[in-house]
């Protein structure tokens, strides 16, 4: 019913709607702009350490078991390189806790081996490292003093922090603290971790624990740029940006941002996401522009990077709609380059992922660009998607050709900026009318 509604209203008001001014469609989005591919350390390394979520994915709670997983703890050259190979600039990954201090006090010179190696790699191709400090991961002993509802994690959590900072400074990494704090807290409550009575203590420890390592990362990496990547979820900003990013806004370098999906008049298929169903949702590309705006607008002193961005397949298989990857990946940049053209300091776009991997409980959304099938294929083998190639022309143009025009119809009345999207949308030029398909209607 509430489906049907939407679309009966998105009709209706579909004729009312002022389109902006034609403009014509970015083609470079700037000399210093970043292109990266983005993973990370539990979801693609292979059998991880004792931690919370290695307890999880074994408690029976998830939907896969985790396996042999993708093997970038082995495989890392490989994956490297096929990055590089892109052209791209930065390489996002994550340093495990749990790896590096198994038990409290006791540091694995093995595994920062590893990892110096990924770093050495990384710079070796002509890449810059992001590195996420903490990746929703923590060791098995901070599991058994209560994770995040435990007030000792802090300082713990800091002190691997300035461990793995003090190793690094100097490498020219970006630094992201926490990914998708939010999120990270919506999961330790799904899966246990958490009880609902310790929520805001979680989100005030993380807050203390981002501040404190922004100053600590500035004085030992004073070139350094520092965030926490907030995700992306359309119409919930205000209230999620209360809980954590508008408490360290002071505390940031740019705003890092992970969209994947937007919710509008006519597409509310983002309501898939609560069953973790990511490729039943129709991709609305034009949401990352309206993201850009909210935050260009809401944090005007800071940048924006796209941390995160990408398309799930299920297992694989083409969307039933035709649209592609590549598809994806070109109307996300088009949106991106009318978010700059309209004033958002957007400077940096990773995609997620550079291969396939264990998305939080399941192998079975499919967002790498190299597939790689965990389950059915003991090689591992790293297979290219028509996306490597389509990404690989992107960023070697720096952008999208003049006359490029998106697949993905233009939404009516994005949830993310309202009333703005309604009533002043960006037009498309040479596509007649806001939420009209510059391709087949049903996508």
């Amino acid at each position: 019913m509430v489906r049907t509604l939407a679309i009966v209203l998105a009709v209706a008001a579909a004729p009312l709607i002022a389109a902006a001014p034609a403009q014509a469609s970015p083609t470079d989005l700037g000399a210093d702009f970043e292109w990266g591919v983005a993973t990370s350390g539990f979801q693609a390394e292979g059998p991880p350490p004792d931690s919370n979520w290695a307890r999880y994915a074994a408690s029976g709670k998830t939907k896969d078991p985790y396996g042999a997983g993708p093997d970038f703890r082995h495989r890392y050259a490989e994956d490297i390189a096929n990055a590089a190979a892109l052209g791209v600039e930065v390489f996002r990954f994550s340093v495990e806790w749990a790896r590096v201090e198994p038990a409290p006090g006791v540091w694995d010179e093995t595994e920062f081996a590893y990892y110096d190696d990924v770093v050495r790699q990384i710079r070796a191709h002509g890449m810059r490292p992001m590195i996420t400090l903490d990746h929703f991961v923590y060791p098995g002993w901070v599991a058994d003093r209560g994770g995040w509802s435990d007030e000792r994690t802090v300082d713990a959590w800091l002190a691997n922090a300035e461990r793995v900072v003090g190793r690094y400074a100097g490498d020219g990494v970006d630094w992201i603290t926490f990914n998708e704090a939010t999120v990270f807290l919506q999961k330790e409550l799904t899966f246990g971790g958490l009880t609902l009575a310790d929520a805001p203590q979680m989100l005030d420890r993380l807050v203390r624990a981002h501040r404190a390592a922004y100053d600590l990362i500035h004085r030992v990496d004073p070139a350094a740029r520092v965030s926490s990547n907030v995700a992306y979820i359309p119409a919930a900003m205000g209230a999620l940006d209360g809980m954590f990013a508008d408490r360290v806004r002071d505390k940031l370098d740019f705003v890092g941002i992970d969209y994947y999906y937007g919710v509008s008049l006519d597409n509310v298929t983002a309501a898939n996401a609560i069953t973790d169903a990511f490729f039943d949702i129709r991709p609305q590309p034009d949401g990352i522009y309206h993201a850009a705006m909210y935050y260009a607008r809401k944090y005007p002193e800071l940048p924006i990077y796209i941390v995160e961005n990408g398309m799930p397949t299920d297992d694989g298989a083409p969307r039933p709609d035709g649209y592609t990857r590549s598809d994806h990946l070109r109307d996300h940049v088009y949106w991106l380059g009318r978010a700059q053209s309209d004033g958002a300091k957007v400077i940096g776009y990773n995609y997620w992922s550079i291969t396939d991997n264990y998305e939080w409980g399941s192998y079975r959304p499919r967002f790498g660009l190299y597939t790689v099938d965990v389950l059915t294929d003991p090689t591992l083998a790293r297979r290219p998607t028509a996306a490597v190639d389509t990404y690989r022309e992107i960023v070697a143009a720096n952008g999208l050709p003049a006359d490029y025009r998106p697949v993905a119809r233009q939404s009516v009345c994005s949830l993310a900026d309202l009333p703005r999207s309604c009533l002043t949308p960006p037009s498309v030029p040479g596509v007649s009318g806001t939420g009209s398909a510059s391709s087949t209607g049903s996508r």
